[in-house]
């Protein structure tokens, strides 16, 4: 009764807040801390409309002040387009007010308009001085939301000159460190560690990202710590675990994928043929999704294989973990690990007492509540095991589940694609970032030693394309040997593989949906494996394929297989027929294989069997 009381006593100070709003008997002192109290007691609405009657009700010099606190309000409330006008209110009241500026930056990008976005962190950028700590912070934001947002408009010029700027006025900022070394990567800008300003090597180094350091090293120690930094870094400790921890029971076992590539992305297109392949007398399948709608038929197919599609996009990660509780979820298995759109927050609330990490980052999480990872004995060898925070979930033949209805595209003819109709045509359609200087030289050296081969290679950006070519140059290659193709459609885009002659595959970085695409087109591939999950990648769909003469384990024996094999097409061919073979008689594509031996594991995890530091 007591809480009650309570109640009734604080609806009727709102109410007496409004009536004093109503008769502009209000100051904007108290009605900025009664609105904050509002909001933490989780009644924001009210706070909205204490802001807005006070706005109609009382004139005020400091309205702008108002405006920009209903701004912030309305947007935390998902309500963008009257934060919008709110913003705007508080702007046009004060032109020079700042701090709209910048949220009315990140408003307009929440609802996609990226170039409005970036018009108001530019005048941000024109119009805020450096040489004060007053307004260095505001500056500091709106450089750093230009070079986050222009890396997304694939501007990645641009984005890079604004971090630079960034760093040169405070050069300790590791957020914004791991964004420039991960654009440096994306354009082939070599060394990537470059010294900028007063930027320390290690402070550069230590704020790789998890992703990046992929193509940077082979070495799975220096791995797992980049994994762990980011993850002490960014995720939320000492969680309270939603999940009951010896599961619920059920007839049919409750497994869920949450991810947002649930769309035209790698990971969707390899696993959809997986979600309707499921044995669904035992599993119950479920999908949690934050993916854009993009109408692709890939993620048509993906929804209609779920038994339950559920959107989380509009949920926070405490929302989310408790809804995927509320359906007791037995397995979930996040498809993101630390890439882009990762929601590690609602993992670490543990909303189900089996959580497991799936093809989205190709190494180790750190993620202290992620227990297992799908893999085989090739990708993680036993001895190399403890350099993962998760268990090795080894699948006995292929840790990659590959979508064997994918759509084809009529092969393009080599003139088309403005290749030699004649010569060793070598590809590598991997993203530009996997590329390093040492691999690039590697190929240089083929294409020296294997007259009138050229490298045909994805145009990924403008930037890349004219660093490569230059490259290319310096090493005394011709730079019209290197090709460089569009990206096209999916069905097209593999129609391209039966027109080259060998893939030569990126080191650490190996290919893995790109590999698999080739392989699926009969197109051999070549590695260079190391000691990493991806580093590993092709080199276990190799063995898969029962093609392990094309795995190498140094780059001058990976140099050596690529000339020979320049300089004897038919070896290429006969070992696109074995392949074509595989396709239906081996089990590198054999789906349905993949996913009962998958669901023969997940069984047995779910049957509590004692936990060891040993891998299953």
């Amino acid at each position: 009764m007591a809480a009650l009381r309570g109640v009734v006593v604080r609806d009727d100070v709102i109410v007496s807040l409004l009536m004093q709003a109503w008769n502009g008997q209000l100051e904007l002192l108290q009605l900025i801390d009664q609105c904050s109290k509002l909001e933490q007691e989780r009644r924001a609405p009210l706070a909205a409309i204490l802001y807005q009657t006070w706005l109609k009700r009382t004139p005020s010099t400091h309205a702008h002040a108002a405006y920009f606190n209903l701004g912030a309000t309305l947007s935390n409330l998902g309500d963008l387009v009257a934060s919008e006008e709110a913003y705007r209110q508080a702007i046009a009241l004060s032109p020079g007010f700042i701090q709209p500026r910048l949220n009315l930056g990140l408003v307009l990008e929440r609802r996609g308009f990226l170039d409005q976005a970036v018009e108001e962190w530019l005048w941000v950028e024109r119009n805020v001085p450096a040489d004060t700590d007053e307004y260095k912070p505001f500056l500091l934001l709106a450089l750093n939301n230009l070079g986050r947002v222009l890396e997304i408009k694939k501007e990645y010029r641009d984005a890079t000159d604004y971090l630079d700027r960034s760093l040169s006025i405070d050069p300790t900022q590791s957020d914004v460190l791991h964004h420039w070394v991960f654009l440096r990567m994306k354009q082939c800008c070599w060394p990537v560690y470059r010294p900028t300003g007063k930027v320390s090597p290690e402070l550069m180094e230590n704020s790789t990202s998890a992703l990046a350091m992929l193509a940077m090293t082979d070495d799975p120690a220096v791995q797992l710590a980049a994994a762990r930094r980011y993850a002490d870094k960014k995720v939320l400790k000492d969680l309270p675990s939603l999940a009951k921890p010896r599961g619920y029971g059920h007839r049919k076992i409750r497994i869920g994928y949450c991810s947002s590539d649930f769309c035209l992305h790698p990971v969707a297109m390899l696993m959809v043929e997986m979600f309707e392949s499921h044995d669904r007398e035992k599993f119950e399948v479920y999908a949690y999704c934050w993916s854009p709608e993009d109408g692709s038929e890939v993620r048509k197919r993906v929804i209609a294989a779920m038994d339950h599609f559920q959107r989380i996009d509009q949920l926070g990660d405490e929302e989310a973990a408790c809804l995927i509780r509320e359906h007791e979820i037995d397995i979930l298995v996040d498809l993101q690990g630390q890439t882009a759109g990762a929601r590690m927050n609602m993992l670490a609330y543990r909303p189900a007492p089996i959580q497991i990490t799936y093809l989205g980052l190709p190494a180790t999480t750190g993620l202290p509540f992620i227990d297992y990872v799908i893999a085989d004995r090739f990708l993680i060898p036993e001895e190399e095991a403890r350099y993962y925070s998760e268990k090795p979930l080894y699948m006995p033949d292929i840790y990659q589940v590959s979508d064997r209805k994918r759509a084809l595209g009529t092969p393009p003819s080599r003139a088309s694609c403005g290749l030699p109709e004649d010569r060793f045509v070598y590809c590598s359609f991997n993203n530009n970032f996997k590329f390093t200087p040492e691999m690039f030289s590697v190929w240089m050296n083929i294409l020296r030693r294997v007259s009138g081969s050229v490298l045909w290679l994805l145009a990924d950006n403008p930037w890349a394309e004219t660093n490569l070519r230059q490259e290319a140059i310096n090493q005394g290659i011709e730079p019209s040997r290197l090709i460089f193709t569009e990206r096209v459609a999916p069905e097209n885009y593999l129609a391209r593989y039966q027109i080259a002659d060998l893939f030569l595959d990126t080191f650490p970085f190996n290919a893995g949906t790109t590999a698999n695409d080739a392989l699926w087109m009969g197109l051999p591939v070549l590695t260079r494996s190391g000691r990493t999950f991806a580093s590993r990648m092709a080199g276990a769909l190799l063995t898969a394929a029962n093609l392990g003469e094309l795995i190498t384990y140094q780059l001058s024996d990976y140099e050596e297989k690529a000339v020979a094999l320049g300089h004897r097409r038919t070896e290429c061919e006969r070992m696109r027929a074995h392949l074509i073979r595989e396709r239906t008689q081996g089990v590198l594509f054999d789906t349905h294989l993949f996913v009962r031996n998958l669901e023969s594991r997940l069984l047995q995890l779910t049957m509590h069997l004692p936990t060891t530091s040993s891998p299953l």
